[in-house]
C-alpha cells in the first residue's frame, strides 16, 4: 500500500494543479469573447480526442510500461501547459490556441485512468481495491473543491500565467513521485497470449473480451445506462437551481458546496470501508440511493434545502458507487488485458454524458419548460408534483430520472447474469507484488 500512496499523492497534487487551469482558463476565455460556446467547445476539444483515442489507448497500455504511459500523460499535460504559458507571456495566446492545446492532453489522458488501474491491481490485493478506488475519489473530490478555492485567491496574486507555472511544477512532483517508485509489470495471462502479436486484432479484443462475459457485459451495460439517464437530468442542473430560486446565486453554490462535502465524504467513507463484501451491492444499492436520495429530492424539491440534501446524497453515494464496480472489474479481468477493457469502459461513459446533454437540451428547452408554464399542455398531469414556472421542465426531468435509474437498478437485481457477477466470473490469478 505505501507504494501505492506514493502514486495516488502525486496524482492528487496533479489533479489539484489542473483543477486550478481548469478554472482559470474559462475565465480568461470568457473575458476574452463574452460567449459562452467557446466554454462549450473547450469541453468539446477534450472530450472527442478522449473518446476516439481510447481503444487504440488500451492496447498501448498492455503492450507497454503501465508507468511510462503515466508519465507520458504527465508529460504531454506539461507540454501542453508549457505552450500556453509561453503563449500568454509573448501575449499571443488565441482562444484557437487552447483548443490546439486542449485536445492535445485529452488524447494524451486516455492512457491515464486506465495505466493507473492497471497498475493498482498489480500492487494491491483484492481486498484493498475498493478502498484504493475511495481514496482516488477523494482525490477527485478534493482537486474540485480545493481547485476553484485557490484558484480564485490566485488569480489576484499571480494571474493567469502563475497559475500555469503553478500547475507545472504539481505535474513535476507527480512525474517525480513516479520515477522513483518501482511499479510491477503483469505476467501474461492464457487469454493475453492468444491475442498476443497483432496490434488491431488486440485492439478490438476489449470487445471481444466483453461480448464473451455476459455478466460483465451486463454490468456495464447497467451501469452506462444509469450514467446516460441520471445525466439527463445533470445537464440542467445549475439552471433548474437558479431558475427555482428566482436567480439567487448564493442558493447555488450552497448546492455545489453540498455536492463537495458529499464527495469528501462518500470518497472518505470509501476508503476507510471498502465497501460491502459482495461488491455488486455496492454498486446496485448506490445507484437506487442515487435516484432516491439524490434525483427524486433535487426534482420534487421546491426550497433551497431540498436541493442541498438532494445534492449531498447523489455525490455522496457516487464514491461507493464506482469503488466498487472498479474493485469487481479489477479483481475479474487479468492486469495483462485491463488497458483494452478499461479503456473501451471509459470511452462507452464518456459517449454517454455529451448524448444525454444532445438529448436534454432541446426536450427541457423545447417541450417540458413550456408545458409546465401556467396554462401548458403538462400543468394538468404535473403541477401538483414539482409546481409550475421557470425550472419546472428541468424539475420533471429529474423526477423521471430518478425514477429511472431505480428501476434499471432493481431490474439488473432480477437479472442472475448481473446480481451473481461475482460468482459467474472467475478472479484473476496474480497475486499482488510486494511494496
Amino acid at each position: 500500500m505505501r507504494t501505492f500512496m506514493w502514486i495516488w499523492s502525486g496524482q492528487l497534487l496533479s489533479l489539484l494543479g489542473s483543477s486550478l487551469t481548469a478554472f482559470a482558463l474559462p475565465i480568461w476565455i470568457f473575458n476574452q469573447t463574452g460567449r459562452v460556446q467557446e466554454l462549450a467547445l473547450l469541453n468539446l476539444a477534450f472530450l472527442l480526442p478522449a473518446i476516439f483515442m481510447s481503444p487504440v489507448a488500451g492496447t498501448i497500455i498492455d503492450r507497454s510500461n503501465r508507468k511510462t504511459m503515466m508519465i507520458l500523460s504527465d508529460l504531454a499535460a506539461a507540454l501542453a501547459t508549457v505552450t500556453v504559458v509561453t503563449l500568454v507571456s509573448l501575449g499571443r495566446l488565441e482562444v484557437w490556441h487552447l483548443y490546439i492545446t486542449t485536445a492535445f492532453k485529452g488524447a494524451f489522458y486516455t492512457f491515464q485512468w486506465p495505466a493507473f488501474s492497471a497498475i493498482i491491481s498489480t500492487m494491491l490485493s483484492k481486498e484493498q481495491y475498493g478502498r484504493a478506488a475511495g481514496l482516488n475519489s477523494l482525490a477527485q473530490s478534493v482537486s474540485e473543491i480545493g481547485g476553484p478555492l485557490l484558484a480564485g485567491g490566485l488569480l489576484l496574486l499571480v494571474g493567469l500565467p502563475g497559475i500555469l507555472v503553478i500547475d507545472l511544477l504539481t505535474f513535476a512532483f507527480a512525474v517525480t513521485v513516479l520515477l522513483l517508485v518501482k511499479v510491477p509489470q503483469p505476467p501474461p495471462s492464457e487469454d493475453g497470449a492468444l491475442v498476443a502479436g497483432h496490434f488491431w486484432r488486440e485492439t478490438v479484443y476489449g470487445l471481444r473480451y466483453l461480448l464473451a462475459r455476459p455478466s460483465l457485459l451486463g454490468l456495464q451495460l447497467v451501469f452506462t445506462g444509469c450514467n446516460f439517464v441520471s445525466s439527463l437530468a445533470l445537464t440542467g442542473l445549475a439552471a433548474m437551481v437558479l431558475a427555482r430560486s428566482g436567480q439567487d446565486v448564493s442558493v447555488w453554490s450552497w448546492v455545489s458546496a453540498a455536492g463537495g462535502i458529499g464527495g469528501l465524504l462518500g470518497g472518505a467513507l470509501m476508503s476507510a470501508w471498502g465497501g460491502p463484501r459482495r461488491r455488486i451491492h455496492g454498486v446496485l444499492l448506490a445507484w437506487m440511493a442515487c435516484g432516491l436520495l439524490g434525483l427524486l429530492p433535487l426534482g420534487l424539491g421546491r426550497s433551497w434545502l431540498s436541493w442541498v440534501i438532494g445534492m449531498f446524497g447523489y455525490v455522496f453515494t457516487v464514491p461507493i458507487m464506482n469503488g466498487s464496480n472498479q474493485a469487481i472489474w479489477q479483481s475479474k479481468v487479468a492486469p495483462d488485458l485491463q488497458g483494452r477493457v478499461f479503456a473501451l469502459r471509459r470511452m462507452l461513459a464518456w459517449i454517454a454524458l455529451p448524448l444525454a446533454k444532445l438529448l436534454a437540451i432541446p426536450l427541457v428547452d423545447r417541450w417540458l419548460e413550456p408545458g409546465m408554464q401556467p396554462g401548458g399542455a403538462l400543468i394538468p398531469v404535473l403541477e401538483w408534483l414539482v409546481g409550475s414556472g421557470p425550472g419546472a421542465g428541468a424539475a420533471v426531468l429529474f423526477v423521471v430520472s430518478g425514477i429511472g435509474v431505480v428501476v434499471l437498478s432493481l431490474s439488473a437485481y432480477t437479472l442472475p447474469l448481473v446480481r451473481d457477477v461475482e460468482q459467474r466470473e472467475p478472479d484473476h490469478a496474480l497475486a499482488p507484488a510486494p511494496s
